[in-house]
C-alpha cells in the first residue's frame, strides 16, 4: 500500500511517501528551491518521493492532504466577522488568495498533481485530515509506543493552536483543544516580532538569545509579571487565553500594539539589525521561561485526561528544545518521543501514516514503527554529481579509501579546520543531524565566533550544537535518554564546568560569550546548557566512525554539528549546492561521500566565481 502524504500554502511545504507503513522518503521543498521556507506546492518534493520508490501518481492507493483548507477558511471569516470594522486592510489581502486558491483547493490540488502526472482520483482518493492530528499521527506512529498522551502545541492549525490526545495502538482520540486565537505559539512570536526576529522563521533566534539574560536581575521577574498580569488572562486547568488588546494579528498585518508594547515593557521596539541590549536578553529570558512554565502546565493536565508514561510532542513549540528540555527533566513521563520535524513539514508524514491506520485501518507494527526513527530521508547524491561540479568548475578533490578519508578528515579538524560534510541521504526536519552538516572542533578557541562570522554569515550569540557518542552522552550531559535529533536542551554535569566569575551575571552579552566555562566551549552556552546529539553505529555510521577517529587522534569525545547552509538559505541539498557553499564561506575542507576537497586547491578564477556573495538577513 502505497500513500503520499502532502503538505504546503502556508509554510515549509513538503512531500512524504510510505509504503505499507513504513517511510521510505519525505523531502522540504526549500531544499529544492532553494527558497528558505519555500511554501509553494512541493513539486519536486513529491517528485522526489515518486522516484526514491519508482512509482507513478496512478500507482499510489491515496493522496492525503494535512489540513482542511475550508475549516481554515472558516476561521479566517469567522475572525473577520468579530473584529469588524477593523481588520479591513488585512481581509482584503487575505481574500483574493482564499477565493482564488482555498475556497477552490480540491481542483487546485488536482491541477498542481496532474502538472507531475496521470492520476484518476475514482481509483486513488484524495483525503484531507486535520492540521493538528496530522502533527500527532507524525510522533505517535513512529515512536514504537504502544500507548501515549500527545501533545500538539504551534501557531494555529484550522483552528486549534493545543491540542491534547491519547493514543492506544492504531487510535489516536482528541481529549481537549484550545482555539484560536488564543495560541502559545502566537505569544512567543509576538516576542520574536518585538524583539526584532522574522516571525516563522526567527523563534530559534529568540531561544537562543535567552540564557544571555541575567537569571539574578530583578528585571526578568518583573518582565514575567508582566506578561501573567497583562498579555494571558488564564492558563492551567482553566484553559489558556491572552489578552487580545495587545494582540493584532487578528485584524492587522502584523503581530502587535508595537505603542502598547513599549509602554508595557518599557523597551523601544526593537528593528531588524538592530544592536542587542541586556533589555533585551532579560525579555527573551522572560518569555523563554514562561513558555516552559506553561508547557508544563499543560502537561500536568494532560496526564490526568490520558495518564500514560509516554509522551509524544508535536507542533512548532515542540522545536523549542529548551522547553523540551524542561519537559525532560520533570519527570512528568517515564519516555518522550519528538520527531525529527515537528513542525509544518512533518505533517506531510503524519497524514500519510495517519490515512494508513486511521483511513485503512492497517494494524501498527512495532518493527516498523522502530524502522521509522530516523531522519535520514532525502536525497543523496550520485557519482554524476561529482563529475558535474569537477567539469563545471574544474574542482580539485582527492578519491580516498573510506579508512583514509576518516583519518584525513580527523587529522584536519584536529588542526582546526572547519569542514563541510555531505554523507547519504538528506535529512528531513530543521536540524542537519550529520548528513548535511558543518563540522569542527569545538575545543578550538574562538571556534564559535569563527563559524558565526566567517562561515554561517549570522550574529555573534548564535550557539552551536555538539554531537558526540551516545556512550559519552551521561557522563558530559545531564541527558536521561539519547537525543538523535537535538531535540532537548541540557546542562552540562558538573564537573565539565569552568567556574564563572562573580560578577558574570552582569556582564554584557559580548562578555559573556567571551568567558571560558567548559573546554568545549564553542557548543556550551552561557548558562551551560548545550542541545546534544548522541549517535549510535546504528543512527549515523559514519558520523560514529569519524567521532571515533577524532578521539583517537585528539581525546575530544565532541564535535560541532552544524546546518550546512549560510544565512538565509535553506540546508544544502545536492552535491553541488555543497560546493556552492564551500567556496562562499571560510569552509576550509569540503567532503561528499569519499571525495575530499580542499579549499587551498581550488583555483583562483573559480574562488573569483563565488566571491563578494551577499546573504539574506534571515
Amino acid at each position: 500500500m502505497l500513500i503520499l502524504g502532502i503538505s504546503c500554502f502556508y509554510h515549509d511545504a513538503a512531500a512524504a511517501i510510505i509504503e505499507n507503513g513504513k517511510i521510505i522518503a519525505a523531502a522540504q521543498e526549500e531544499r529544492f528551491t532553494r527558497i528558505k521556507h519555500d511554501e509553494s506546492f512541493p513539486t519536486q518534493s513529491i517528485t522526489f518521493c515518486l522516484k526514491e520508490i519508482g512509482v507513478r501518481l496512478d500507482q499510489l492507493d491515496a493522496i492525503v492532504f494535512y489540513e482542511k483548507p475550508l475549516l481554515k477558511f472558516e476561521r479566517i471569516l469567522e475572525t473577520f466577522t468579530q473584529v469588524a470594522p477593523r481588520g479591513l486592510k488585512a481581509y482584503l489581502y487575505a481574500l483574493p488568495k482564499w477565493v482564488n486558491e482555498k475556497i477552490f483547493f480540491k481542483s487546485l490540488l488536482k491541477k498542481k498533481l496532474k502538472e507531475i502526472g496521470h492520476f484518476d482520483t475514482k481509483k486513488t482518493p484524495l483525503l484531507f485530515t486535520e492540521h493538528h492530528i496530522s502533527h500527532a499521527a507524525s510522533a505517535f506512529y513512529p515512536s514504537g509506543y504502544e500507548d501515549a498522551t500527545i501533545l500538539v502545541v504551534d501557531g494555529v492549525g484550522e483552528w486549534a493552536t493545543i491540542s491534547i490526545s491519547k493514543a492506544e495502538n492504531e487510535k489516536i482520540t482528541l481529549l481537549q483543544e484550545i482555539h484560536f486565537p488564543h495560541s502559545i505559539g502566537m505569544l512567543y512570536s509576538a516576542f520574536t516580532y518585538f524583539l526584532g526576529f522574522k516571525v516563522n522563521s526567527g523563534e530559534y533566534k529568540l531561544m537562543g538569545l535567552s540564557p544571555y539574560g541575567n537569571q539574578t536581575s530583578e528585571e526578568v521577574n518583573r518582565y514575567k509579571a508582566l506578561i501573567y498580569q497583562h498579555l494571558i488572562l488564564s492558563k492551567g486547568e482553566n484553559g489558556f487565553q491572552l489578552n487580545m488588546e495587545y494582540f493584532t494579528y487578528l485584524h492587522d498585518l502584523k503581530m502587535i500594539d508595537e505603542q502598547k508594547w513599549e509602554n508595557l515593557f518599557q523597551i523601544k521596539f526593537r528593528k531588524e539589525e538592530a544592536p542587542i541590549l541586556q533589555a533585551h536578553c532579560d525579555l527573551a529570558l522572560a518569555i523563554q521561561e514562561v513558555t516552559e512554565e506553561l508547557m508544563l502546565e499543560i502537561l500536568e493536565y494532560a496526564k490526568k485526561l490520558s495518564p500514560s508514561k509516554n509522551l509524544c510532542l508535536s507542533g512548532g513549540v515542540a522545536l523549542n528544545c529548551v522547553s523540551n528540555g524542561k519537559i525532560l527533566h520533570s519527570q512528568l513521563f517515564e519516555n518522550i518521543y519528538i520527531p525529527s520535524s515537528p513542525g509544518d513539514s512533518g505533517c506531510a508524514i503524519g497524514a500519510a501514516l495517519l490515512a494508513y491506520h486511521h483511513y485503512f485501518g492497517k494494524k501498527l507494527e512495532k518493527n516498523i514503527a522502530l524502522e521509522n526513527q530516523t531522519a535520514y530521508y532525502g536525497p543523496q547524491y550520485s557519482e554524476d554529481d561529482i563529475k558535474l561540479i569537477f567539469r563545471q568548475y574544474n574542482a580539485q578533490f582527492y578519491s580516498l579509501e573510506e579508512n583514509e578519508l576518516f583519518h584525513k578528515t580527523a587529522q584536519l579538524l584536529s588542526e582546526g579546520k572547519v569542514v563541510g560534510w555531505v554523507q547519504g541521504r538528506m535529512e528531513f526536519g530543521p536540524r542537519a543531524l550529520g548528513n548535511r552538516s558543518i563540522l569542527a572542533l569545538p575545543s578550538i578557541k574562538n571556534m564559535q565566533t569563527q563559524l558565526n562570522l566567517k562561515v554561517k554569515f549570522r550574529e555573534d550569540f548564535r550557539p552551536f550544537a555538539p554531537v558526540l557518542k551516545a556512550e559519552y552522552a551521561q557522563t558530559y550531559f545531564q541527558l536521561p535518554q539519547n537525543a538523535n535529533y537535538m531535540e532537548f536542551v541540557v546542562k552540562l554535569n558538573h564537573q565539565h564546568r569552568i567556574a564563572l566569575p562573580e560578577n558574570f551575571a552582569i556582564l554584557p552579552p559580548e562578555e559573556k560569550l567571551k568567558t571560558p566555562r567548559n573546554k568545549y566551549q564553542a557548543v556550551i552556552h552561557t548558562d551551560y546548557s548545550a542541545r546534544p546529539q548522541t549517535v549510535t553505529p546504528q543512527t549515523n555510521a559514519k558520523l560514529f566512525r569519524l567521532l571515533d577517529e577524532v578521539e583517537k587522534q585528539s581525546g575530544d569525545i565532541l564535535l560541532v554539528n552544524t546546518s550546512f547552509n549560510v544565512r538565509g538559505e535553506p540546508i544544502v541539498c545536492s552535491a553541488l549546492d555543497a560546493y556552492a557553499c564551500f567556496m562562499q564561506t571560510d569552509i576550509d575542507i569540503l567532503v561528499i561521500g569519499n571525495y575530499l576537497f580542499l579549499k587551498e586547491e581550488q583555483s583562483k578564477s573559480t574562488l573569483n566565481l563565488f566571491k563578494n556573495r551577499t546573504f539574506s538577513k534571515d
